[in-house]
C-alpha cells in the first residue's frame, strides 16, 4: 500500500518504541482520534501493525515486543486483573509465578497476603515478593535472560518439577480463540508447561491484546486452567471453550463461574 506521510511517521514511531498509543498520536499530529484509528486500520490491513487496546504494536509472529514496551501495554487493566487474581489466592498457600509483566502485577497485588510460599523463575517477581517478610520465596535455577530477568532452560524445568504446589499464576504472549496458549521462546514455554503440570489449580492472567497477537510455540490449552482472568472477553468461541472445560472467567466487569467448587 502507499502510506501517507503521517502513516509513515506512525510506523517509524512503532518501530522505535514497539507500540503506538492513539491518545499520544492525537496530540502529536493534532488530529482527531477517528483519523488516527483510520491510519492504524490501514497499517494493520497492510500487516505492518497489529491493533491492541488503545493503539497498535509491531506485527510479529516470531518475536515478542520488548520488555519495557510490554510493561506499558494495558498497564491499568493489568493492575486491576492482578487484584482480581490475588483475591482468589488464600493466605498460607503455595504457588508458582512465571515470566511476564502481568504476573509481576499479580506479585504486587499479593503483597498484602500472609505466609505464602512462592516458586518463581522471574527475578522481578522475586524482588517484589521479598518485601513481605512472611513470604518464602524460592528462585529457580537456570539461564538468566538479560532482557527481562527471566530464568529459563532445562535446568529450570528440572527445578520446577520437584514441586507440587496449590496454584500457578502464568502469563502468555498470545491466546487463540480455540483456547490454545502461545508464546515465543521454546525454552520459556518448556518451563511454563512444567508449571502447568505441577500445580493443582492454574490461573491465566492476560489482557485482550493477547487475542489480537500470534506466537509460534504452543504452551498448552485453556482446558488446563482453573480460571482465566482477562479485562474483557467478547469472543463467543473462547467463552464456549471455557464453559466446555469448566474454566471460570473473571473480567473487570463480571465473572462467569462454571462450577461451584472452591480452589482449596
Amino acid at each position: 500500500m502507499n502510506l501517507s506521510l503521517r502513516q509513515q511517521k506512525i510506523l517509524n514511531e512503532a518501530k522505535l518504541n514497539g507500540q503506538v498509543i492513539v491518545e499520544e498520536l492525537v496530540k502529536k499530529f493534532n488530529v482527531t482520534p477517528q483519523t488516527i484509528r483510520k491510519d492504524l486500520t490501514g497499517l494493520c490491513d497492510a500487516e505492518l501493525l497489529v491493533r491492541v487496546h488503545g493503539g497498535a504494536v509491531l506485527e510479529s509472529g516470531v518475536a515478542n515486543v520488548g520488555y519495557e514496551q510490554r510493561r506499558t501495554i494495558a498497564s491499568a487493566e493489568k493492575k486491576e486483573l492482578a487484584k482480581l487474581c490475588a483475591q482468589q489466592i488464600p493466605d498460607k498457600s503455595s504457588l508458582f509465578i512465571n515470566i511476564g509483566t502481568t504476573t509481576e502485577a499479580v506479585a504486587e497485588a499479593l503483597l498484602g497476603h500472609k505466609d505464602l510460599m512462592v516458586v518463581t523463575n522471574n527475578l522481578n517477581v522475586a524482588n517484589i515478593l521479598i518485601q513481605n517478610p512472611s513470604f518464602e520465596v524460592i528462585v529457580a535455577g537456570g539461564v538468566l535472560r538479560h532482557a527481562d530477568r527471566a530464568i529459563i532452560g532445562e535446568a529450570t524445568v528440572d527445578f520446577v518439577q520437584q514441586f507440587r504446589l496449590d496454584f500457578a499464576v502464568i502469563g502468555i504472549s498470545a491466546l487463540d480463540e480455540d483456547g490454545t496458549l502461545l508464546d515465543y521462546d521454546y525454552r520459556e514455554v518448556r518451563v511454563a508447561q512444567a508449571i502447568l503440570n505441577n500445580a493443582r489449580h492454574c490461573f491465566l492472567v492476560t489482557d485482550t491484546t493477547k487475542l489480537e497477537r500470534n506466537a509460534p510455540v504452543k504452551v498448552g490449552h485453556v482446558s488446563q486452567l482453573k480460571a482465566l482472568f482477562i479485562d474483557q472477553l467478547e469472543s463467543k468461541r473462547l467463552i464456549t471453550v471455557c464453559k466446555q472445560h469448566e474454566v471460570d472467567i473473571f473480567t473487570l466487569k463480571h465473572s462467569v463461574q462454571t462450577h461451584q467448587e472452591t480452589p482449596l
